[in-house]
């Protein structure tokens, strides 16, 4: 009998956790290198602050996912999810998405630098002392399109009125936007960016089975790259 791979802790969750689950995603990224020679992880979960969001494909390059003493490649649905988890796009595969969040990040005072961004990010997505996410409240009515919160106990995404459930294969279907507080998981610089305009690559799911009433889904003007994750 042929032996069976083994599914790799490399998919992030939007409440930041790493989990191995067989699930695939639409982007990758990396926070450094986090994994040992049996390609497990360590406890470490950041080697650097520069937690970026990266295309699956580009230039026809070619990796050997968690290649000893390279950065570990992560795993996300879609960007709604990677944003969640503390992430920005990378500055080179996924060039016109940088520009686009580092513009909004700017606010119209000019652009501003990868490291500035990123060291606020990192204050903004951990708990000081922890590994742990940094999470606050916030009225579901203000929060942007793109914003992932913590609904009956579980991820969802905002968009439009509704507010669609994640699961690690796609968005559940839509339900209409509730009213009062939720637990944001989306860091707070990143939801700036996103009331600035930032529109996030979303899921093919977001599309489907919406409730009556709510708007189309919204993707920004990249197109995604669904390949197989090992």
């Amino acid at each position: 009998m042929a032996q069976q791979s083994r599914t790799l802790q490399n998919r992030v969750l939007p409440t930041g956790d790493i989990v191995a689950i067989p699930a695939r995603g639409t982007l990758t990224g990396n926070r450094g290198v986090l994994h040992r020679a049996d390609k497990t992880l360590g406890t470490a979960r950041w080697k650097h602050h520069a937690w970026i969001i990266c295309a699956l494909d580009y230039k026809g390059w070619q990796r050997q996912v968690m290649t000893p003493n390279r950065w570990t490649e992560l795993f996300f649905l879609d960007e709604a999810v990677a944003l969640a988890a503390g992430h920005r796009p990378c500055a080179l595969c996924r060039r016109a998405a940088y520009v686009a969040y580092r513009d909004a990040w700017g606010g119209g005072r000019g652009p501003v630098k990868a490291p500035e961004m990123d060291a606020a990010l990192h204050a903004a997505r951990i708990r000081p002392g922890t590994r742990d996410q940094r999470r606050h409240t916030a009225r579901l009515g203000g929060l942007p399109d793109g914003t992932m919160v913590l609904w009956a106990d579980a991820p969802a995404l905002i968009l439009g009125d509704s507010l669609r459930p994640w699961t690690p294969e796609g968005y559940r279907p839509a339900l209409a936007r509730p009213t009062g507080d939720a637990i944001v998981l989306t860091p707070k610089p990143t939801l700036d960016v996103l009331r600035a305009g930032y529109a996030p690559l979303l899921h093919p799911s977001v599309h489907t089975s919406v409730h009556p009433g709510a708007q189309p889904g919204s993707t920004c003007g990249e197109k995604g790259t669904l390949g197989a994750i090992t």
